[in-house]
């Protein structure tokens, strides 16, 4: 959801938290049914579809949450870990339709589509939980987390997938 109001009451909401996870988990399995459509067949297909997935959202959390509570910070921004944590797994929800990915044809275009709405979503519920003033510093936040964990995730596929002689 793209409603800023909505990021707010997650926000204020300690009881989300599991709800929060919740989203990132379901997030998280569509990614591991839509890695049949990069080739990944099967339990281990699925299995490491949802590993990536994961892995994916929580570099880029790590990174928002360290950039956006330090480096990038205002002076009125005030956050925890955990309010971050709560709004970041709502914004994840668009993961959900990494399962489309499953249809190889749809694939680049679904990932695009989802990659973009989600990074929508952080910039949102980022500017919402760090109380910036302007969107350009939530926009670079959470571009420069994604650029990272996409650096970070092509690595370690890189490390997984060199044959060892």
């Amino acid at each position: 959801m793209l409603d800023a109001g909505a990021y707010e009451d997650v926000e204020r909401d300690r009881r989300s938290a599991m709800q929060s996870v919740a989203v990132v988990m379901a997030a998280c399995v569509a990614g591991g049914v839509g890695a049949v459509g990069f080739g990944l067949a099967g339990l281990t297909g699925f299995i490491t579809g949802a590993i990536v997935s994961l892995g994916a959202w929580l570099v880029w959390a790590a990174t928002i949450v360290t950039l956006g509570t330090s480096a990038l910070a205002e002076p009125q921004t005030r956050s925890d870990v955990p309010e971050l944590l709560r709004v970041l797994g709502f914004a994840a929800a668009p993961g959900v339709f990494l399962a489309l990915a499953a249809m190889p044809a749809a694939a680049p275009f679904v990932i695009a589509l989802v990659v973009a709405w989600m990074i929508a979503a952080a910039v949102i519920a980022v500017r919402q939980a760090l109380d910036y003033r302007s969107t350009a510093r939530a926009i670079a936040v959470c571009l420069a987390a994604g650029a990272l964990s996409f650096g970070v995730m092509a690595a370690v596929a890189l490390i997984f997938t060199q044959n060892v002689s």
